[in-house]
């Protein structure tokens, strides 16, 4: 009897790697992850839910449960954010818990539950006290980042990195 294989929670936020977080889905499920999304409510806008849903098996989450809602059997070995925005990372460095996305980031934080986050933040954004800061704290606190540029395509129109942020997800294992 084979072994179940490992749970990854795949966090998404609004920006422009959102648009094409299927290809990354589908890398994690190649590298035997099975794949549960959960998207920031902006993040909606910017990702093709159902080809998101093909790549992972699995129906996108954007919304906290409700109080007649049973919680979620599925216990994650890792969780991936990327792209994990200015603001997401700022509320989750505070400890704001008013998404479901911030809500599985913080209990992942306080359960010890491996974080890899790919910040994607423009430069202007990015060199803002506040994010270098909480880039700090998260750090501090276990999470393991990618460099801020890391999902960048090389060329304008080239494909995002996902490399990078597998990389690390391999080094867990």
């Amino acid at each position: 009897m084979s072994e179940a294989p490992p749970v990854v929670l795949l966090v998404v936020c609004a920006a422009p790697p959102a648009a094409k977080i299927a290809e990354l889905a589908e890398r994690l499920r190649d590298d035997d992850w099975e794949v549960y999304p959960v998207l920031t409510e902006a993040a909606t806008a910017w990702v093709d839910l159902e080809s998101l849903e093909r790549a992972t098996g699995h129906p996108v989450k954007s919304e906290r449960r409700g109080p007649r809602e049973q919680k979620s059997p599925v216990r994650a070995n890792a969780v991936v954010v990327a792209p994990a925005t200015f603001n997401t990372i700022n509320q989750w460095a505070v400890g704001i818990n008013d998404t479901a996305a911030l809500g599985i980031l913080n209990e992942a934080l306080g359960a010890g539950t491996p974080v890899i986050a790919s910040p994607y933040a423009k430069s202007s954004l990015a060199a803002h006290p506040a994010f270098r800061h909480n880039l700090e704290l998260l750090a501090s606190a276990g999470v393991r980042f990618t460099a801020t540029d890391a999902l960048r395509p090389v060329t304008p129109d080239g494909p995002f990195r996902w490399e990078s942020v597998c990389d690390i997800l391999k080094d867990l294992g």
